[in-house]
């Protein structure tokens, strides 16, 4: 009876207000159930609301008394008239607006309207900051054709309700106030309320600082490693190409689902920073080899990269030869050089005497009585004195002889000592590029985590 006689003459298409120049009050509630999706790459955020719209209805009020006390019903909402409240910053193409429910009339006219919505909303996404990220989704609701002088929306609370928010696995919610504007638009003299619910959310970072960060730190931290390769492997240069390579598959992963936007996210700025540092140790690199690799047609060492590279910075990065210590100074070993070829000089001319020496004792034993002092005639005889000739030239070949051997051998020990002072620079600057390059990467892994 109560249903047949609300519904006899009612229309729900006209705004259910007595007086038509008087606005409708309608009370906006939204409960967040759920953050279904957050698409940074489009821009869209996904949410389950639960909406609640109230307002009174001039024309459906009973007396309770009359019908045994009854205080409400539950009707089918498309049989009321229902405010057109929809969602401005709306980015479906399909119409996803609130389901229909029924509604819940009371005896003085006031109508509630529960209904669940899954939406998708237009969200600017500042990345600047990923994965260490916040984000600020706004939510506006208005009537579509209704202005402020018919139908004037008002908060049931200040802010959304997340009492029964179910937690998201990427994203903590740290809030939802909500404000009322109203706004002239341009093509209409009357003012439209509306109410923007602004969603706070903070990104759970720990997926992808164990997915995307910390592989990159290890990565990067294998580059000053290249340095610390002994040139002579081959796989300094590439192993500056692997970790080039592998820190560009990450950085294309990152981009994938960022954006394309200006604003280049914190973990793109250290991929960035961290391939430009690898590459430059790649070439650093290369530069490095060649140096290594410098032989006996390169120029000698300059005396400051002596005095500076090898007896200073060797000492500072702890890089000594074979049988070298801390305490022997690159001087002391040039002293020990000098004095070893002076000794060798020395036992050569010693050798000479004594084969001299040994040549004219041959000489004299073969004389007449086996004496020295023999008869002058028969020393001078023409068979003694062609004997001391070929002696003597037999002497001059064999000194010549020799001073050739030593001659290369020196020249062989002096271009062996040039290539390995060449090789003693090219290992102290490799230690000094591999704890540079060391520090800067601890200093960028440091800076982004903080």
């Amino acid at each position: 009876m109560l249903f047949h006689d609300l519904l006899q003459d009612y229309s729900n298409a006209l705004r259910p207000v007595e007086d038509t120049d008087k606005a409708l009050n309608v009370t906006l509630q939204i409960t967040l159930s759920q953050i279904k999706d957050m698409d940074e790459r489009n821009q869209i955020l996904t949410a389950y609301l639960w909406i609640r719209q109230t307002w009174y209805d001039a024309y459906l009020k009973w007396d309770k008394d009359d019908y045994d006390g009854l205080d409400s019903i539950r009707l089918p909402s498309n049989l009321v008239w229902r405010p057109d409240i929809v969602l401005y910053n709306k980015a479906d193409d399909e119409y996803s607006g609130p389901v229909d429910t029924n509604v819940v009339l009371r005896y003085d006219g006031q109508i509630t309207w529960d209904s669940p919505a899954i939406t998708k909303s237009s969200c600017v996404v500042d990345v600047s900051y990923f994965p260490f990220d916040n984000q600020q989704c706004n939510l506006t609701f208005g009537s579509w054709t209704y202005n402020g002088n018919q139908i004037d929306i008002d908060m049931g609370m200040d802010s959304g309700d997340l009492s029964d928010f179910v937690e998201n696995v990427e994203w903590e919610c740290h809030g939802m106030p909500a404000a009322k504007n109203v706004i002239m638009y341009g093509c209409c003299s009357d003012p439209y309320p509306d109410i923007t619910y602004t969603l706070l959310l903070k990104r759970r970072s720990s997926f992808y600082i164990f997915n995307l960060l910390i592989p990159c730190v290890m990565i990067s931290f294998l580059a000053p490693l290249g340095f610390y390769l002994p040139a002579d492997s081959g796989e300094k240069v590439s192993l500056g190409v692997t970790v080039l390579l592998a820190l560009t598959v990450f950085q294309l992963m990152v981009a994938e689902s960022m954006p394309p936007s200006e604003s280049v996210p914190l973990i793109g700025k250290y991929y960035i920073a961290t391939m430009t540092m690898i590459t430059a140790s790649t070439a650093l690199t290369i530069f490095i080899m060649n140096i290594h690799h410098c032989g006996a047609e390169a120029k000698p060492v300059p005396d400051w990269a002596k005095v500076f590279i090898l007896d200073y910075m060797s000492k500072i990065f702890f890089v000594y030869e074979v049988g070298e210590n801390c305490t022997t100074s690159q001087k002391e070993k040039e002293k020990e050089a000098k004095l070893q070829m002076k000794e060798n000089a020395s036992a050569k001319v010693q050798g000479e005497a004594s084969m001299s020496h040994n040549k004219y004792n041959v000489s004299a034993a073969d004389k007449p009585n086996g004496h020295p002092n023999a008869d002058l005639k028969e020393e001078h005889s023409p068979e003694n004195i062609n004997l001391y000739m070929c002696t003597c030239a037999h002497h001059n070949k064999i000194t010549k002889n020799i001073e050739y051997i030593a001659n290369c051998f020196r020249e062989q020990k002096a271009t062996c000592a040039k290539g390995a002072e060449w090789k003693k620079v090219a290992k102290v600057m490799d230690r000094f590029f591999m704890w540079v390059f060391f520090i800067m990467v601890f200093l960028m892994s440091i800076s982004i985590i903080r």
